[in-house]
């Protein structure tokens, strides 16, 4: 083996087994059990009657989050933005999701469980539910909801 090639290979085993002590040394979080969540009602960035569980990280600090939101039947989300990527995945129930400035049921998508939305950055959409419905909700945070219009927004409400 030339002098080049033993370099090399000796660079990919100490890359190894420190990823591999690493890896020992961080903690491996339980996997979640849907019967067991914690749900608790959603801070008031989104009007009232939802309800939100925290699956991993913190949805309103720097970092990857994700979270699941109860909705209940008939409850409607304004049209607005978030400043981070927004992915959207049905567990159950009727979620109905429109791309616009105001919400419009007839300009709506419906999603049942498994299905699936990704929301860039900065893109105006809006949402409501015809029965009670589960979403899961995973992105960069902080989460943050900036209502298009401000009359909208339940802060100070």
């Amino acid at each position: 083996m030339t002098f080049k090639k033993k370099v090399i290979v000796s660079l990919l085993a100490t890359v190894a087994l420190a990823s591999s002590a690493h890896a020992e040394s961080m903690p491996i979080p339980a996997p979640y059990r849907a019967e067991t969540a914690e749900w608790g009602p959603v801070p008031p960035v989104l009007p009232a009657g939802a309800e939100i569980a925290v699956l991993s990280g913190n949805p309103f600090a720097e970092g990857w989050f994700v979270l699941r939101l109860r909705f209940p039947a008939g409850y409607d989300v304004p049209a607005h933005i978030h400043s981070g990527d927004e992915l959207i995945t049905v567990i159950s129930g009727e979620f109905n999701i429109g791309h616009g400035e105001k919400l419009d049921r007839d300009a709506g998508t419906l999603l049942t469980a498994g299905g699936f939305v990704e929301l860039p950055a900065g893109h105006p959409h809006f949402a409501w539910t015809s029965a009670e419905t589960i979403v899961q909700i995973h992105g960069p945070g902080p989460f943050d909801i900036t209502y298009i219009d401000p009359a909208d927004n339940p802060v100070g409400q």
